[in-house]
């Protein structure tokens, strides 16, 4: 099996669980909600924008890192996320897959630098408004990818959005 189904097989038995419990992939964290970005579609976004290309990669807000384990899969990739279950499952999995170009950060976002990465990726329970796009405009070098298309940056330019799966992933830069 190669390393993408491995992830998504992983990811598949935890939201199962999930299920059992809580009966959605969704939950509240003391910073917010997380809920499950689709495997299928960031990978499929990753392939169309030539993720490898670039040199580092930032999920905000990463929750179980999913979407940082996948990432890794085509540059170095991190994930910062506050709620520390969160990471540690993230963290359960990059080691049983052994993916060592992944890095999950228990923190806050807002105490990390952006500066250092070509891509973010952001999946926001919420609108930018709060203080995340100020931080972007100061620190973003590169290219910001916004999954779905519930809450939008203002600020930011758009640029072309891809869709994989029915679900929208939209390109931002600084103006």
């Amino acid at each position: 099996m190669d390393t993408f189904s491995s992830i998504k097989k992983e990811f598949s038995d935890f939201e199962r669980e999930l299920h059992g419990q809580l009966r959605l992939v969704v939950r509240d964290t003391e910073k917010g909600i997380w809920g499950a970005s689709s495997i299928d579609v960031v990978f499929g976004v990753f392939q169309k924008i030539g993720l490898e290309k670039y040199k580092n990669f930032l999920d905000i807000g990463c929750g179980d890192g999913r979407v940082t384990l996948v990432a890794s899969l085509f540059t170095s990739a991190t994930g910062i996320e506050f709620d520390m279950d969160l990471v540690l499952k993230g963290e359960e999995l990059k080691k049983k897959l052994q993916l060592s170009r992944a890095r999950l950060v228990q923190g806050d976002f807002f105490q990390h630098d952006f500066s250092q990465y070509d891509v973010l990726f952001v999946n926001p329970d919420t609108g930018f408004y709060n203080g995340l796009e100020d931080k972007l405009l100061r620190e973003m070098k590169g290219l910001l990818l916004v999954y779905n298309d519930v809450f939008l940056p203002r600020l930011l330019k758009r640029g072309k959005t891809y869709w994989v799966n029915q679900v929208p992933v939209t390109e931002f830069r600084r103006p």
